[in-house]
């Protein structure tokens, strides 16, 4: 699992679940499994530490937050550059999870900036990011929210007589 797959697994581990706010990080023992699964230690400060990182992040993506949120997520974080025979690589030193993944967000925000975004149904608590051409998906799962959010545009069409609103 790649970065980008860690970041948006952390986004979506509080989701809405038949209408029931839920949080797959609630649990210690859980969450361990969560971060071990994703290249993490499972420890309890490291679990704590991603609950507030993804928390952050959450508000981030959203808009309702700054980035000095993320402080302590990437406090000691450093790289080491190592010459190779094909040119320099770069070696990340002191980055648990919860710092890789604050990085990944970074990463994104300047190589794709606006396509990491919260899904566009009210309704959802969940993020994608768009990899579309057009970068105009809105929706985590067009099988889901989109197709609901469709269906209640035409319901709410065909019920008021207006076929253009």
């Amino acid at each position: 699992m790649d970065d980008l797959d860690t970041l948006l697994a952390l986004l979506n581990s509080s989701p809405i679940v038949d209408g029931t706010p839920t949080d797959t990080l609630a649990d210690d023992v859980a969450a361990g499994r969560w971060a071990k699964a994703h290249g993490g230690t499972g420890s309890h400060p490291e679990v704590d530490h991603l609950r507030q990182v993804r928390d952050h992040l959450q508000d981030l993506v959203r808009g309702s937050t700054d980035t000095s949120a993320l402080a302590t997520a990437i406090h000691g974080v450093h790289q080491i550059p190592e010459l190779t025979p094909t040119g320099v690589t770069w070696t990340l030193v002191n980055a648990d999870l919860p710092a890789r993944i604050t990085l990944e967000w970074a990463r994104l925000q300047q190589t794709h900036p606006g396509r990491l975004r919260p899904c566009g149904n009210d309704e959802c608590r969940l993020f994608l990011f768009d990899r579309s051409r057009a970068n105009q998906a809105r929706w985590c799962s067009m099988a889901t929210c989109g197709n609901r959010l469709k269906a209640r545009r035409h319901h709410n069409r065909t019920k008021s007589g207006d076929p253009t609103s």
